[in-house]
């Protein structure tokens, strides 16, 4: 499992380097996300959703998401 610590990392900025980071690990892979942004909880969730990714944990400020299939 990769692991990414966010920090403070606002919306906007946290889910294109998330993008970034998911499209160089292979399909399937998971990644554990440490986002201590207050905006967390709803924004990772949903960007989830949007791009395919699985969300397989959410306990704030803990998020582990698997990449998608190709």
């Amino acid at each position: 499992m990769h692991r990414w610590d966010a920090a403070e990392m606002g919306c906007g900025q946290l889910v294109v380097e998330l993008r970034r980071r998911l499209i160089e690990m292979p399909a399937g892979e998971m990644l554990e996300v440490v986002a201590r942004s207050p905006g967390a909880p709803t924004d990772l969730p949903a960007w989830c959703r949007m791009t395919g990714h699985t969300l397989v944990s959410a306990e704030h400020p803990i998020y582990i998401i698997q990449r998608r299939e190709d």
